[in-house]
């Protein structure tokens, strides 16, 4: 046995081993030490564990290899220190090569998870920040935790965070996060450094607030998210009467803790409260609540509901300046989006008188300025008017992310996609995990026909929450327009949801499946809040359009009957860019009475919206609707050039891409036209692997 030790030591010895051993444990030792310190400035912490095992594991593949490819010194032959030196500098230096190649794929893997999923890939993962980028004067607020009694006090819990958050953005020396990016954090959570990497920020408030009556006890703890350590603790025993003002003395002791500087102005305005007024805070508190819920899936439910309870806070205290100025925003902003059944044209004259009520109550009010900003945006229209507010309010607060994305919404319509995308990633550092934000990244990005970033930002937006139905659907699309595969974009589209259904009723048109698109159109309920213009039109013409392809035109009349006078009083209700859409939808609603010549002058008049617009984003996709109205009265020589021009419009990619022209089935009356052979023949190339030219048996959708 012990002949057998020898030998097999003897062996180890002519092949080198010791010095292969040896060599092997001074490059990885070396390889640890830099991606320690090397990665961690990139951003890759999280690399860090796997390529030490990879590197770990290379020790048998480097024995193995050892073994095979250097010669055993022989007693007959003595091989030469040089060839012995050269075959493992030769091993070495091949081992190296393999082991970086090996550490940088999996760095260059993980730092494409940073960013969003390769193609092909699942949802991205929670984005991390980089380490050494933390600045020291930043800080998140953890959602505060409810200690009540009465769960019922969720909203008034939600807002003294959200007030203490608020002041503190008032600190133009700090880094704040935005409470979208925290919602999503327990209270309490275990591993807070982890937080403060994803959120890039050094220190972590959490809270809790207590309500009995009218005692309001609240608890604040401030703390180092790398070592875990409490800088700064805090009891605020309050009544109702007198709470106001408290998340100012909240904001003012975190910055003298993390030694921000404060300009007298901001002194000031972290010692302003926004009332004394017991019911108007209440109130307010519960509309901001409200508001909330409506933010992610432009919900217009939430904000009807939101609106009469900040009318009822300023009602108690018309000097509630901030009041005022959320109060015309969420006016502003159910408007945009469709007004939910509301008069558009009396909600955005509503929002400006509100706006510049709360600008003259508090000259210095962010919000104010934000309020004033989109309703020129929303609501008149107005991009150079909307950034000069815009940029007001970044003044006032250089870092609120919502004021950047403000911006972006602006440069979007502009056409000024890489401007935007700019602006929306700056809001993105100060609020990294706020899925709203991440889709509307996406849907930038479609603007300007990049797909397969805008799936990245999407699947980024349904990594944080899950929920982001916006992102869903609008993930479905950009895989329909960038390949045509509308078998995976309708596998992508699967939910309950209306707005979800309603993608996959669009989908199942393209696939000439009507009777399973009717049907599934029928299973949504007929709301002003789930068929709006915004939308697609209201149900009942969208019901006509269907049975309109299906050659059934003895049920698509009345429904057209029945669309017609609903869209006429919008006609008195809307106004900006959304008219043009209702201009358009009145013309397709005649269009299918046989009123063509009346349905021609509405073409005209939704076009005429168009060009004073001046709108990138909507502009191009009311012409590419126009375009199809006119192939539906069989007017190739006004359709093909307005689709023509539609297509090499910048921002017509959100909602429109050239592999259309040969799945979407409104060009069929022209589709033999020359002029549309042409524009098949000058997109030739975006052609789709399928095209669907009739319809096919009835499936489940």
């Amino acid at each position: 046995m012990g002949e057998e030790s020898t030998s097999f030591l003897a062996r180890l010895k002519q092949h080198h081993m010791y010095g292969v051993v040896v060599a092997y444990a001074v490059v990885v030792g070396f390889l640890i030490q830099l991606v320690s310190r090397a990665f961690p400035y990139f951003g890759w912490t999280g690399a860090v564990p796997a390529v030490i095992i990879v590197l770990l594991l290379g020790f048998p593949v480097v024995v193995v290899l050892a073994w095979l490819l250097i010669e055993p010194k022989r007693a007959t032959q003595p091989d030469s220190w040089q060839r012995r030196h050269w075959k493992l500098s030769a091993l070495a230096t091949a081992v190296v090569i393999v082991l970086v190649v090996i550490s940088g794929f999996y760095a260059l893997q993980f730092s494409h998870k940073l960013s969003g999923p390769l193609p092909g890939q699942g949802p991205a993962p929670a984005v991390s920040q980089t380490l050494v980028s933390i600045p020291a004067k930043s800080i998140a607020v953890l959602p505060f935790e409810n200690l009540s009694a009465d769960k019922n006090n969720d909203y008034f819990v939600a807002g003294m965070q959200d007030l203490i958050l608020t002041k503190l953005a008032d600190v133009g020396d700090l880094k704040v996060i935005s409470r979208t990016s925290t919602a999503q954090y327990k209270s309490h959570p275990e591993n807070l450094k982890q937080i403060g990497e994803q959120l890039g920020v050094a220190a972590i408030l959490e809270g809790s607030v207590q309500k009995a009556g009218d005692q309001v006890l609240i608890n604040v703890q401030l703390i180092d998210a790398q070592t875990d350590n409490h800088i700064w603790a805090e009891s605020y025993q309050r009544t109702l009467d007198n709470v106001f003002g408290v998340e100012g003395e909240v904001a003012e002791q975190i910055a003298s803790a993390l030694q921000a500087k404060l300009s007298p102005s901001q002194s000031a305005t972290l010692a302003a409260v926004p009332t004394q007024n017991r019911a108007a805070y209440d109130l307010f508190l519960r509309a901001e609540y409200q508001a909330g819920k409506g933010l992610i899936n432009y919900d217009t439910a939430s904000w009807k509901a939101a609106i009469p309870l900040y009318r009822q806070a300023v009602e108690q205290d018309p000097n509630f300046a901030l009041a005022w100025a959320r109060l015309s925003y969420n006016e502003s902003q159910l408007a945009w989006f469709g007004g939910g059944g509301e008069d558009v044209q009396q909600l955005n004259r509503q929002a400006r008188t509100d706006a510049e009520h709360a600008l003259q109550l508090q000259p210095d009010l962010a919000a104010a300025q934000l309020a004033i900003g989109y309703n020129e945006y929303w609501g008149r229209g107005d991009y150079a008017a909307a950034l000069q507010a815009f940029g007001a309010a970044l003044k006032l607060k250089p870092n609120d992310a919502d004021a950047l994305a403000a911006q972006a919404y602006v440069e979007r319509r502009q056409g000024r996609s890489d401007t935007a995308i700019a602006s929306f990633q700056q809001a993105l550092a100060l609020d990294p995990r706020n899925s709203a934000l991440a889709f509307e990244l996406g849907l930038t990005e479609m603007n300007a026909s990049r797909y397969s970033d805008a799936q990245n930002a999407f699947q980024r937006a349904l990594a944080l929450d899950p929920d982001n139905l916006n992102a869903k659907a609008n993930n479905s699309n950009a895989i329909l327009l960038s390949s045509g595969d509308i078998a995976r974009a309708l596998s992508v589209a699967q939910g309950d949801a209306p707005v979800l259904k309603l993608a996959r009723v669009g989908l199942l048109t393209d696939q000439r499946r009507y009777r399973d698109a009717l049907a599934l159109l029928d299973s949504v309920p007929d709301t002003p809040d789930n068929f709006s213009i915004g939308s697609g039109g209201f149900k009942p013409m969208q019901q006509a359009n269907l049975y309109w392809l299906m050659g059934d035109m003895a049920q698509a009349r009345p429904l057209y009957a029945k669309a017609l006078p609903l869209l006429r009083g919008q006609i008195k209700m809307q106004q900006g860019s959304n008219l043009a859409f209702v201009w358009q939808q009145l013309a397709n609603t005649q269009i299918g009475l046989g009123q063509t010549a009346a349905a021609l002058d509405s073409i005209g008049k939704s076009l005429a919206v168009v060009e004073s617009s001046h709108d990138q984003v909507y502009g191009p996709l009311a012409m590419v609707s126009n375009a199809e109205l006119y192939a539906q009265v069989r007017r190739p020589e006004l359709a093909v050039p307005l689709l023509a021009k539609a297509l090499a419009t910048p921002g017509v990619g959100s909602g429109y891409a050239p592999v259309m022209l040969w799945l979407d089935p409104l060009w069929d009356p022209i589709r033999n036209d020359p002029g549309f052979q042409a524009l098949l023949q000058q997109y030739a190339k975006d052609k789709p692997a399928v095209i669907y030219d009739a319809p096919t048996a009835a499936a489940s959708p």
